[in-house]
């Protein structure tokens, strides 16, 4: 499973990218809003430290304005990953981008239904909600195995993406059900390092070393 950051901010994204653990980023206006740097150079400045994709959302939600605000995004630098609302506008850009060769991340999906629909029109990525959905009380991992069967049944390109993501558990659940990214509040991904035994055992260690009065350096 790929990791990708759901943040704008920077700080966070060059921490998390010299662990090795980060393959993209994601990004949409709220995020950057709380960051308040300029839109652009926030996109710009991310694609300078994260060489994987990163989700860059349009404002637009007619054609014309998302294909025009998408061709000013994907001009910041090559690895910008255009993301497109699940609507039918936002569906007709995703296969227009696609075609030229761009990276297109289709966000706000609730639904299987939705998703076969990103994947037809040939979607680098979608986006389910699975924090959203659970609000609700529908099962956002649930959602997850449909959409990962139904890509696997017609083999097709599209890599779930897993979005709103809350806890460990759910990173874990979508990895075993073998989604191929998900995006993560750096909290979220930092919590996975976490573990009473790793935590009690490195103590343990540490103090029979002590003991030792050796030194390796």
């Amino acid at each position: 499973m790929k990791f990708f950051i759901d943040t704008a901010d920077l700080a966070e994204i060059r921490s998390l990218a010299s662990s090795g653990l980060l393959d993209g980023v994601t990004t949409n206006p709220s995020l950057v809003a709380k960051s308040g740097k300029d839109f652009k150079e926030t996109i710009k400045d991310i694609c300078a430290v994260v060489p994987g994709p990163v989700s860059a959302e349009v404002a637009g939600t007619e054609y014309d304005q998302i294909m025009a605000e998408a061709n000013v995004l994907r001009k910041i630098a090559d690895n910008v990953c255009i993301k497109v609302p699940l609507t039918p506008d936002g569906l007709r850009a995703c296969s227009h981008l696609r075609r030229d060769g761009t990276m297109v991340n289709v966000t706000l999906c609730f639904s299987a239904g939705q998703a076969l629909l990103a994947a037809k029109c040939g979607a680098s990525f979608i986006s389910p909600f699975v924090g959203r959905v659970d609000d609700i009380g529908w099962d956002g991992i649930g959602l997850i195995a449909d959409i990962v069967q139904m890509y696997d049944n017609y083999d097709f390109a599209t890599e779930v993406l897993v979005a709103s993501v809350r806890s460990p558990l759910h990173v874990v659940e979508a990895a075993k059900l073998g989604a191929h990214v998900a995006t993560l509040p750096p909290a979220v991904l930092r919590s996975l390092f976490n573990h009473p035994l790793t935590e009690k055992g490195l103590a343990t260690f540490l103090a029979d070393w002590a003991k030792t009065g050796q030194s390796i350096l």
